[in-house]
């Protein structure tokens, strides 16, 4: 669900650089000497023995999750005083009332947080000059062809889809029978952009995939429901973006798209775990590659007659959605739950200090990066959705897509409605507030309410 992305900002998954020494934690240098503090090699000083050995420990309880995890107790209580103290979790947000409820819910993500932090997913030293090579290359080719100053031109517009291009199978999951869709994706990067022979080499994700729920009588309103990080098989999505409720409960046929690398996508044991990582570049890739997907499941649905169409997406389904709904015409409704909208930023907060000083150091976080992503973030386009049809959920106690995420979208967007719930990033999953939220939202969008409905 989206509670994995941190896991994916510390590194990259391309390789284990296996045992890391106290010169990584310092973000550093593997197998650095040890000087007596006059730059030439020798007996260590008393103060290096001290400091080594404290690296050393600290080396020893990083490798280790369960050690990590303790972090949560320290970061817990410091958003539970400066909640009190400032009565606010963000700039401008209220605190709402602390509960132990609360406290537990922000420990939980602080934990997956801390846990996600493994020294082996750690970009090595020779990483940070190839990926800042990549974006400053990126930036060069954006600027050339006019694409940062104008991000939509950089959005080719995809073919359409026909019955004839998409094969379909069966399957059951969580009491739903499904038609799985796939169908070539036909995406590529543009030429010469970098980081586009890596992503092409991934096989599995050309082959495009969507689970379906669809009633038998006629059109009806569809939703096209986005999953978060790691999902994208339909016993994850179905839980996670209630499948039940939209379509028995309100009666909406749903689709269910497979971000790039995700579900039957996936290139690794994790789903998605290349798409968020320390290559940035495919994070570019993957998010264009998504809306391009998604906007030629959004032909197929219109060709069968949909009344109407709606965009749902959780974390990073939401910043999907996001993006969606500042290029494709003609969507009814967006509703962005937990959702991330600046990924630089999400990446510079979450990174490890020495990970953080190192991407600054070669001008990946605070200089090209953000340039780059300007072509892929939702704040670089107009929603093309009516004010009153756009929707925001959040959570006050998220850490992993902190509450200032949500924000920055809901200003952008004229400050839609939008509605707190008191709990972490994955507690929207049992939140009646959320899910009942949801509910009346896409009900706007649909000729039928959804009392009138009750599926079928």
């Amino acid at each position: 669900m989206g509670n994995a992305e941190p896991d994916a900002v510390a590194g990259s998954p391309a390789r284990d650089p296996g045992p890391v020494g106290p010169g990584d934690l310092d973000g550093g240098v593997p197998g650095g000497s040890v000087t007596d503090g006059s730059g030439a090699g020798g007996s260590p000083s008393a103060v290096d023995r001290v400091t080594g050995s404290y690296r050393a420990v600290a080396g020893f309880v990083n490798r280790r999750a369960l050690a990590r995890a303790t972090r949560a107790v320290p970061r817990t209580l410091h958003f539970v005083g400066s909640a009190l103290l400032r009565g606010e979790v963000a700039d401008a947000l209220p605190a709402p009332h602390l509960s132990l409820g609360l406290a537990a819910q922000v420990a939980m993500d602080e934990a997956l947080l801390a846990m996600a932090m493994t020294p082996r997913r750690f970009p090595l030293p020779g990483d940070y000059a190839r990926v800042a090579r990549e974006l400053a290359d990126a930036e060069a080719l954006y600027v050339r062809n006019g694409w940062i100053d104008d991000p939509r031109s950089y959005h080719r517009t995809p073919p359409s889809l026909s019955a004839a291009d998409v094969t379909t199978s069966r399957g059951w999951a969580m009491g739903h029978n499904y038609d799985r869709l796939c169908w070539d994706s036909g995406f590529t990067p543009h030429p010469g952009e970098p980081g586009s022979d890596r992503w092409m080499a991934f096989e599995p994700n050309r082959t495009a995939t969507a689970t379906v729920l669809e009633h038998a009588d006629g059109p009806r309103p569809w939703v096209i429901a986005v999953h978060g990080f790691c999902m994208g098989f339909p016993f994850m999505d179905f839980q996670g973006l209630q499948a039940g409720r939209l379509h028995d409960e309100l009666g909406m046929n749903v689709a269910f798209p497979a971000l790039p690398l995700h579900g039957p996508r996936r290139v690794t044991l994790v789903s998605g775990e290349p798409f968020l990582s320390f290559e940035m570049m495919n994070a570019v890739h993957g998010l264009t590659q998504a809306v391009w997907d998604i906007r030629r499941l959004i032909q197929w649905i219109r060709a069968k007659g949909a009344t109407s169409i709606s965009l749902y997406g959780v974390s990073l389904g939401a910043y999907t959605v996001s993006l969606l709904a500042g290029l494709e015409e003609g969507v009814d409704a967006v509703v962005a739950g937990i959702p991330v909208s600046d990924f630089p930023g999400l990446f510079h907060r979450h990174s490890p200090h020495h990970i953080r000083a190192r991407a600054i150091e070669h001008k990946i976080m605070g200089g090209a990066a953000e340039n780059v992503y300007r072509v892929v973030s939702p704040m670089s386009f107009e929603a093309k959705v009516r004010k009153d049809r756009r929707f925001i959920f959040a959570g006050f106690g998220d850490r992993l897509a902190p509450p200032d995420q949500a924000l920055r979208l809901w200003e952008h967007w004229d400050q839609p409605r939008i509605s707190w719930y008191s709990g972490n990033h994955v507690g929207y999953l049992w939140s009646k507030q959320v899910s009942d939220f949801l509910i009346t939202s896409l009900a706007e969008t649909s000729p039928v309410g959804a009392t009138e409905v009750g599926g079928g």
